[in-house]
């Protein structure tokens, strides 16, 4: 299933999407749940009842008329209101990348466990305008992401068992201000300022029923799902990005066995990949001087349009736009 939420009514509106079209869960069925929020709390429940939905919808026993046009509508995230949103660091393409730009060795405990870092669950948005301050385009970076969104409650979660509290997936965009980010972590505490603006997912969440057909084993010792499903970001029209959800080292089983140990994972917890490897003009500005000193750096500007794309995932857009307001975090630092 591809699930999605709108904008109708001054709420958001949970719906499936098939063929272009938006049909609203409880208006094809009285006992399906009008949001996201509630769909997952009850998804035990719930979820029989949307695939045989889903199936009467696509055999074309529901009528078209039912359905909002895609284009049309205003598509939030599919998760509008997180519990909460972590982020992972699984992929070892990006992360060996990143230290080698920086001529520092590959870190060894990467291989060791999985880690994850909380950001702010309360920006997290789905397509259309990024809103950026002044301080943000200070090197103003995207990131190419999958993430995950859990479906039942757990704690001390086994990674062997960890694959049936996952919903489904999403693409993530982790947007980042790499000079606030690279400056607080001088103080080895963060990121926060650099990332807590805007946390893009969407622009559905797809079950993993749906994702099936595309399961390939995980890495050599690691446990859980993997899926071969290409990934691709593009800016401005210019593909900048390209990876694979199956290069992950770290399955996102195993992340969520570390995320729920000692501790409570709740339904609506999002929870992302970390970035493939290319997948953010850090990695790739990095790269390119490493290979020639006169390469020129590209950050996101104003105007910009992001696009991503994951197969099975349909395509995120997004359009960098300027507040208004000029406050500069920056210039207020103490000298």
């Amino acid at each position: 299933m591809k699930l999605v939420s709108y904008l109708t009514e001054g709420r958001d509106q949970l719906a499936f999407l098939v063929n272009g079209r938006l049909y609203d869960c409880d208006l094809v069925h009285p006992e399906l749940p009008n949001s996201m929020n509630m769909f997952l709390h009850y998804w035990d429940d719930m979820f029989p009842i949307a695939q045989q939905v889903e199936a009467a919808i696509k055999a074309g026993k529901v009528s078209e008329e039912q359905g909002v046009l895609y284009e049309e509508a205003h598509i939030l995230a599919p998760v509008p209101f997180p519990s909460s949103c972590r982020d992972g660091y699984a992929f070892r393409q990006h992360v060996a990348a990143a230290r080698r730009n920086r001529k520092v060795e590959m870190i060894p405990e990467f291989d060791q466990y999985p880690i994850f870092y909380f950001t702010n669950h309360h920006s997290i948005q789905g397509p259309g305008d990024i809103r950026c301050m002044p301080d943000h385009f200070e090197k103003l970076d995207f990131e190419l992401e999958a993430a995950i969104v859990i479906c039942k409650q757990g704690r001390n979660i086994r990674a062997e068992e960890a694959d049936q509290y996952i919903g489904g997936l999403m693409i993530m965009n982790d947007m980042s201000a790499r000079r606030l980010q690279m400056e607080e972590m001088l103080l080895n505490l963060g990121p926060a300022k650099g990332k807590d603006f805007a946390t893009v997912v969407g622009p559905c969440l797809v079950t993993l029923d749906e994702l099936q057909p595309f399961e390939v084993p995980c890495k050599p010792g690691h446990t859980g799902k993997s899926w071969n499903l290409a990934m691709k970001c593009w800016v401005n029209g210019v593909q900048v990005s390209s990876g694979n959800v199956s290069d992950m080292d770290w399955t996102f089983a195993e992340i969520i066995e570390r995320c729920a140990y000692g501790a409570d994972i709740h339904p609506g917890d999002v929870i992302g990949s970390g970035t493939v490897g290319t997948g953010c003009f850090l990695e790739l500005n990095g790269t390119g001087k490493l290979n020639d000193p006169n390469y020129q750096e590209q950050w996101l500007q104003e105007g910009d349009v992001v696009e991503m794309e994951i197969d099975g995932l349909e395509k995120l857009q997004n359009q960098i736009i300027k507040e208004a307001d000029e406050l500069s975090i920056l210039l207020r630092k103490k000298q």
